[in-house]
């Protein structure tokens, strides 16, 4: 079994019990659990609302392969951010999978996208397209944006649930350098395959990306150059959590990453393209069960595991 190293955070306003239910239903076999709850005390005034509420809600999403589940985290907190396209959710169905082959893998995708469409809104209808011959890009009624797709069977071997990033706005046509430097901060990292535009289409150059890819050990991120104008960018809503294996770490990881100064609180970041990341601890779970430990972490920018 492989260790999911990056995992993914969602921003909820105050709902992240309530998607975490939502998810367990739409995904066959998914689960959500409650993993950690705010304290009664002790909190800044705009999170006292939250006192005894869920602070993060645990989803497992299984892969019809038999194969690792994938885990997201919910982040409950007020009306600050909220999720947008910019990351999304590739969810591949490879014939493969499936005893019935592309007919039963054409079924468990429209069955997903009923549910995932249920309250959401649709940014790319369900259908045949150059790159694939069925998908579709939805956002859910929790702002979680997911693009479903029959995949290539003759093509390399993809996870079931892989992150995408979207360089539009402030971060337009940066998804080639993102790669080389993603892969040049991460250890056990490679770039994948490149599909440049080849020509202007929209704001994407002809050197921009309409897809690439990269592998972090184990985990696969795509990304892709938005070839349309767009306002909004990378935010909180979606955030990267790296579960680092000691202060060494956590430090070297930090200095490679972080860019924005102002954006540095409790083991978040924002990196050179506004991605956020969460720098903390594997064992951060053994560390909030500290006497005062959430107090402690309010107080950090980077994490200092002695700090607790």
């Amino acid at each position: 079994m492989s260790v999911q190293k990056i995992i993914p955070n969602v921003w909820c306003r105050g709902n992240a019990e309530q998607a975490g239910a939502y998810y367990a239903e739409v995904f066959p076999g998914a689960s959500s659990v409650v993993e950690a709850r705010y304290p009664s005390e002790g909190l800044l005034d705009f999170q006292r609302e939250l006192a005894g509420e869920p602070l993060t809600v645990t989803v497992q999403i299984p892969d019809p392969r038999g194969g690792d589940s994938t885990r997201f985290t919910l982040i409950n907190a007020g009306d600050e951010f909220s999720p947008n396209p910019s990351i999304s959710f590739m969810i591949n169905f490879d014939p493969l999978m499936f005893e019935g082959g592309e007919e039963a893998a054409r079924a468990r995708l429209d069955l997903l996208w009923r549910g995932l469409s249920d309250g959401g809104t649709e940014l790319m209808a369900l259908g045949e397209y150059p790159f694939s011959r069925r998908y579709g890009w939805v956002q859910d009624r929790f702002g979680v944006s997911w693009q479903l797709m029959l995949t290539d069977p003759k093509g390399d071997p993809r996870p079931f649930i892989v992150p995408s990033l979207m360089f539009g706005g402030s971060a337009q046509n940066r998804a080639g350098e993102a790669i080389d430097f993603y892969t040049s901060v991460f250890e056990d990292a490679e770039p994948g395959a490149r599909f440049p535009y080849g020509v202007q289409t929209g704001p994407a150059t002809p050197d921009a990306l309409m897809f690439g890819e990269f592998r972090i050990g184990e985990q696969w991120f795509a990304v892709m150059d938005s070839g349309v104008e767009q306002s909004f960018s990378f935010t909180c809503g979606i955030s990267l959590e790296v579960q680092c294996a000691d202060q060494a770490e956590i430090d070297k990881l930090w200095d490679a990453l972080s860019a924005v100064p102002e954006a540095e609180q409790c083991g978040w970041l924002a990196d050179r393209f506004g991605v956020s990341w969460q720098i903390v601890p594997a064992n951060m779970g053994e560390l909030m069960a500290r006497p005062n430990a959430y107090a402690n972490m309010m107080k950090m920018k980077k994490i200092v595991i002695d700090d607790f």
